[in-house]
C-alpha cells in the first residue's frame, strides 16, 4: 500500500449542502477539479431555506441551471403572497409588495425572478448537476483532520459507511460545514455580532392535505394569530408539506392538537414528521480566510431568517470565491487576490446579518409601518451591496459615489453588481450575461476602440443608459464592476493589477 499515491484535488469542499454544492458548481464552471465531502448520508431531509433571491437565480443562470431550478420549483409557482388570520381557514392574502426604483419609477430588476423552492428539493438538483459537471461528490464522508502546508492542505477523510480512513491533498479548502463549523473552530476563528435574538422557537414539519383549504389564497408564509397557537405557517409545496413555526423551546407538546388549532380545520391526515427547536442568532466570523482555508455559508455567518438572506448570502460567497480560486490555480492571478474574499464578503455578510436582525416575522407590521431605515428589498434581493475594498481598481481620483441602501438605484458604481438591462427584443440576453466565467469590458460605441491585451477579456460595445458615452466599465466574472474610466484602453492595466492582488487603492494610469 505504501506505493499508492495520495489522491489529490485542486479544491476540497467540506459540506454538501446548498453552499458546498454551489461552490462545486462554480468551480467546475471555471474548470477546477473539486471534491465535495459530506458526513451525512443524504442531502437535507428538512425544507429549511425556501426563498431564493433574484441574485441567487442569476448565479444559477450563469451556471446554466436557472431553468432546471424553476422547473423543480413548479409546485410553489404563484405562491408569492403573504397571508394572515386567526387561523389558516380564516386567513386572507395580504397585498403583494411592489417596489419601485429611484423617483418611483418601476424597474426591471433582473433577468431572473426570485424562486420559492424548499431546500430538500433544491439540494438533490444541485448534487446531480455537480456530479454531471464533473465534481467528485462523496456523501457519508467526514473530514476528521487537516494540516496546512506551504503549497497544499493535507486532509484525512473518514468513510462513515466502512470506517476506512484515507488521505487527500488539496491546494485549497472551502469550509461550508455549517453554523457549528468544526473547521472554523479548529482554525480558532471567533465570531462577532448580536448573538441570540428574540425568544427560542420551534419548527414543526408536518404533512397534511390542505389544498382545498388554501385554494385561491395560496401563500408563501401565513401569520397565525390564534391566541392559543400563534405562529407562522410556511408552505413547502403548496398542498401537502408545511412547516409551523411556533414560540418556545419545548419539543414535547401536543403538536398535532396545536397545529389543528392554528389550521382551524380537522386535518384528519395530519402527520408530524419532525420537531426542531431553534434560536435566531446574528454571528459573523471575524475572518473568512486562514491560509488556504476559506469559510462560506453558515460557517461564515448565521442570521435570523426574516429577510430570507442566509442561504442567498452563502451562494454569493461561493460565486465570489470560485472565480478567484480558479484564477490563482490557473496561474492567471497572484495568491494575494484571495485576500479580497475576506475584504469583500465579510462586510457583505455583516450587512445581510444586520438587516436580517432588524426585521421581524410580523407580516402586518411590515406592510402597515415599514422601517424607512431598512435596506430596500431589491438591495437585498438583487445583490445591491457595494464592496468598498477588495478586487477593485479604485484610485484617489475616483469620485466617492456610495450605492444607496434605502432606495434601489444601480448605475454601475464600482464595487456593485452591473445593472440589468435586456440586450434583445426577445428579452433572452441581459447585461448580467456579459461576464462570467470570463471578464467583460463594456464601452460606448462612441468610445475609443479598446485593445483588450488580455486573453480573458471580452469587449462589448453597448448603448445602455447607465453607461455614458465617455465611460467604460470593467466587469468581473461575478458580475461586479471592478473599474470605471474614460479610456477603455486603461482597462487592461486595471485588470492586470487586480489579478496581481494589488490593493484597491492602487493607482492605475488612464483612470
Amino acid at each position: 500500500m505504501s506505493g499508492q499515491r495520495t489522491p489529490t484535488s485542486e479544491v476540497l469542499v467540506v459540506g454538501g449542502g446548498l453552499v458546498g454544492l454551489t461552490s462545486a458548481l462554480v468551480l467546475r464552471h471555471h474548470g477546477v477539479a473539486v471534491t465535495v465531502v459530506e458526513k451525512r448520508s443524504t442531502t437535507s431531509p428538512q425544507p429549511k431555506a425556501r426563498r431564493f433571491h433574484m441574485r441567487s437565480m442569476e448565479i444559477f443562470r450563469e451556471l446554466g441551471l436557472a431553468g432546471l431550478v424553476h422547473h423543480a420549483a413548479r409546485d410553489l409557482a404563484g405562491h408569492d403572497h403573504m397571508a394572515a388570520g386567526r387561523t389558516l381557514a380564516e386567513s386572507e392574502q395580504l397585498p403583494l409588495w411592489h417596489a419601485a426604483g429611484a423617483g418611483g419609477a418601476v424597474v426591471d430588476v433582473s433577468p431572473e425572478a426570485p424562486c420559492l423552492i424548499a431546500q430538500d428539493v433544491l439540494e438533490p438538483v444541485l448534487r446531480q448537476a455537480a456530479v454531471e459537471a464533473g465534481a467528485t461528490v462523496r456523501f457519508d464522508t467526514e473530514l476528521v483532520a487537516f494540516e496546512q502546508h506551504e503549497d497544499e492542505v493535507a486532509a484525512e477523510l473518514l468513510d462513515r459507511a466502512t470506517g476506512d480512513r484515507a488521505p487527500l491533498r488539496a491546494r485549497y479548502v472551502i469550509a461550508a460545514d455549517g453554523a457549528r463549523s468544526p473547521i472554523r473552530q479548529a482554525l480558532g476563528i471567533g465570531r462577532s455580532g448580536r448573538g441570540p435574538i428574540g425568544e427560542p422557537s420551534v419548527n414543526v414539519y408536518f404533512h397534511a392535505d390542505l389544498g382545498n383549504v388554501v385554494r385561491g389564497r395560496e401563500f408563501n408564509l401565513c401569520q397565525i394569530e390564534h391566541p392559543d397557537s400563534p405562529g407562522a405557517l410556511a408552505s413547502v409545496d403548496g398542498r401537502h408539506r408545511w412547516v409551523f413555526m411556533g414560540g418556545g423551546n419545548a419539543t414535547d407538546r401536543d403538536w398535532p392538537a396545536l397545529i389543528r388549532t392554528a389550521l382551524g380545520v380537522p386535518a384528519p391526515d395530519l402527520e408530524v414528521r419532525s420537531v426542531l427547536p431553534w434560536q435566531a442568532e446574528m454571528l459573523v466570523a471575524d475572518h473568512y480566510s486562514a491560509g488556504r482555508v476559506h469559510l462560506a455559508g453558515d460557517a461564515a455567518h448565521v442570521m435570523p431568517p426574516f429577510a430570507a438572506s442566509g442561504a442567498n448570502t452563502g451562494i454569493a460567497d461561493a460565486h465570489n470565491l470560485g472565480w478567484k480560486l480558479a484564477a490563482v490555480l490557473r496561474g492567471q492571478a497572484a495568491p494575494a487576490l484571495l485576500d479580497s474574499y475576506h475584504a469583500e464578503r465579510r462586510p457583505a455578510g455583516w450587512f445581510a446579518a444586520d438587516q436580517s436582525s432588524r426585521r421581524t416575522l410580523n407580516l402586518r407590521d411590515q406592510l402597515s409601518s415599514p422601517d424607512p431605515t431598512l435596506a430596500h428589498h431589491f438591495v437585498l434581493g438583487a445583490g445591491g451591496f457595494q464592496y468598498t475594498e477588495g478586487a477593485l481598481a479604485v484610485t484617489p481620483e475616483t469620485p466617492n459615489d456610495p450605492e444607496p441602501i434605502t432606495e434601489f438605484n444601480p448605475i454601475g458604481r464600482i464595487g456593485t453588481r452591473i445593472p440589468h438591462r435586456w440586450l434583445d427584443q426577445a428579452r433572452t440576453r441581459s447585461t448580467i450575461d456579459l461576464a462570467g466565467p470570463g471578464w467583460a469590458l463594456l464601452t460606448s460605441p462612441r468610445s475609443p476602440h479598446p485593445d483588450p491585451g488580455h486573453a480573458g477579456l471580452v469587449v462589448h460595445r453597448l448603448d445602455v443608459d447607465f453607461l455614458p458615452s465617455d465611460q467604460s466599465l470593467l466587469i468581473r466574472p461575478d458580475h461586479v464592476v471592478a473599474w470605471r474610466g474614460t479610456d477603455p484602453r486603461a482597462a487592461t492595466e486595471a485588470l492586470v493589477g487586480l489579478l496581481d492582488g494589488r490593493s484597491s487603492t492602487t493607482e492605475f494610469a488612464g483612470t
